[in-house]
Order: C-alpha cells, then structure tokens, then sequence
C-alpha cells in the first residue's frame, strides 16, 4: 500500500463527507460570506516600463504562470480545460479563456505540479502539452510519478518537502536548483487515493554564470496559513524575487481556513517569506467557493492596507498580462 501523507501542524482538516454535507446545508455561518466589491473599486497597480530582456511572468489563469527568465520557460500548474472536473460536463466551469492558447505557448522548458486536485492537475492539459512538447521535465510532488507514466509522459522528477533538483540549462549555463517545500493542504483525486500523494510548492534559484547573479521565484501552490512552515520558508531562501500566493476559494472560513489562504492568509505568507513582489492567484478562473470572483482582490487591498504595506507590492493581474520581476 502506497504512504499516506499527511500535514504536521493540523489533525482535521474538515474534508469528511459530514464536513462537506455541512458546506452544502449552509451550517458554516459563524462567518459571513463576503459581498461584491465596491463598484468603483480598482485595485492600485504600479506604473512600469516593461522589459522583454527582464525576467517576466504572466498570468495565464487560475494557478498556471508562465515564468522567462535566461531563456528559460516554466509553467506552473497548466489548466487549459474547460472544467476542473473529471466529468466532461459537470464540475466548476471556467469564466474565462485562458490567455494563450497551449499551440501559442513558447517552448516549455519545466512544469511545476504543486499537487493532483483537478484545477492543479488537468489531465487534457498534460496530454496536449506532452503531444505538442514532448521534452518537458515535469516536477511534480512525491507519489505522483506513477500517473504520468500511465499517460505516456516519462520524463518526470519527484520532490519531497525540502528535497532539491539542480539542473544546468543553455549554453550560458543557468543553473537552476528547484526545491519542494511545504504546504498545508491535501491530495486526491477519487475516493480511494487520498492523500496518497504529496502536496508542495516549489523554489527556483536562477543562477546566472555570465552575470553572476541569482534570482529567487516561490510558487506557493494551493495551501493554507500556518504559522511555522512561512516563516522557515522566508528563512531558508532570505531574498524571495517573486512570490506566486493564493488569495481565493476562503469562504465560508470554517471550512475553507484549514487548506485554503484568504487574501490576509496570502498577506501573511507574503511577510512571512520576505517577498519583494507577490502575485495573486487562484480566484477568478473557477468559482470554488462561496465568495464572489470579484472580492479577493478587494480583501487583498484590505489586509495590505491593514498591515501598513505598499499594495503595489501584492498585485492581481488581469489574464495575459505580464510584469517584470
């Protein structure tokens, strides 16, 4: 029998069928579930002039970024389907196009899989990718190199919490370490595989040989806060460049608090690890929980504010869009 992982710092993470039969029956009501933003609302966004020979990352959907820096391409969590569903027709709906389409992409490099829940793992999407690019290297968490190879896609890495992968790409020699590092969340895809797989997010240190300079990307993956795993995060890799933070699917807060980050969660672990610069992710694309598409960015606003911080600092981009980092 394959191990069953498990999250250190919580027991009950509320996913029983009695916790979800609950959700349903409207039991959660010790927190109210939040309204639409104010109508006027705009999140503020720095003025800046973009660079296409700076690192750039841009936000296809949901939790899929796709990262350039030295010529290297990363994706992150690639979900092109139309549903976050193992059922064709039934299961949350996406509310937007994703921003490019896969044929679109440049070449891919490296995908980063945080964990096997259907908006993080999308079987479709894995299937084109590995059609379309079949040298991707896909690093993905502990127990789940077994479902790629059942697809046909061989070339994989599995990563542990703390574990590391070095890899010296181009001619230029940027050398990359990929460092799986812990979340607080869960994994399964059926009834019968839970939590038989880990969950994690990842940091990539770019290391430059002909500029002699390091940067530092943490892909947070699909968690919720605690305070211990963040803030040994934040002191293992002291210079985070570009944060990739959770800030949907937080309501109700009973249910939701123990695997999802709110936007004051994600605020959290945007202090907790130091990050010079955040980007939302995970709301918009499906609507997972009971607050509206529109109302994390508002939150976020809030709790920036709230602990005095600069929200130019923790933006939410619009689909497509690009930044430098």
């Amino acid at each position: 029998m394959s191990k069953v992982y498990k999250n250190p710092h919580i027991h009950n993470i509320r996913r029983r069928l009695f916790d979800v039969a609950h959700l349903f029956l409207g039991n959660y009501t010790d927190d109210p579930i939040p309204e639409h933003p104010p109508k006027d609302f705009i999140y503020p966004k720095p003025d800046y002039i973009f660079n296409e020979n700076e690192p750039l990352a841009q936000w296809i959907n949901h939790c899929t970024f796709l990262l350039q820096i030295e010529g290297i391409h990363i994706l992150t969590d690639p979900i092109w389907s139309e549903r976050c569903s193992p059922f064709k027709y039934i299961g949350p709906k996406r509310t937007h196009p994703p921003a490019l389409d896969l044929k679109e992409l440049p070449k891919i490099d490296i995908v980063l899989i945080s964990h096997n829940h259907y908006d993080h793992l999308d079987k479709k999407t894995v299937k084109l990718l590995h059609r379309y690019q079949p040298d991707i290297l896909w690093i993905v968490p502990k127990g789940l190199k077994t479902w790629f190879k059942r697809r046909g896609v061989h070339n994989v890495k599995e990563l542990s919490w703390w574990e590391e992968f070095v890899i010296d790409h181009g001619i230029d020699k940027v050398h990359l370490t990929i460092t799986g590092v812990p979340s607080q969340h869960n994994s399964g895809r059926t009834l019968f595989d839970t939590n038989r797989s880990l969950w994690l997010g990842y940091v990539v240190r770019f290391t430059s040989s002909s500029k002699g300079k390091s940067k530092h990307c943490y892909f947070v993956g699909d968690t919720a806060y605690n305070p211990y795993d963040f803030k040994k995060i934040g002191k293992v890799f002291p210079s985070i460049d570009l944060c990739l933070c959770p800030i949907g699917t937080y309501a109700p807060g009973p249910f939701m608090r123990t695997v999802h980050s709110s936007p004051e969660d994600a605020v959290a672990i945007h202090q907790d690890v130091n990050a010079k610069f955040s980007l939302a992710m995970h709301w918009r694309t499906f609507q997972l929980a009971f607050e509206p598409l529109s109302r994390p960015p508002y939150d976020l606003y809030l709790a920036m504010k709230q602990k005095g911080l600069n929200p130019e600092k923790f933006i939410p981009l619009n689909p497509g869009e690009r930044v430098n980092w």
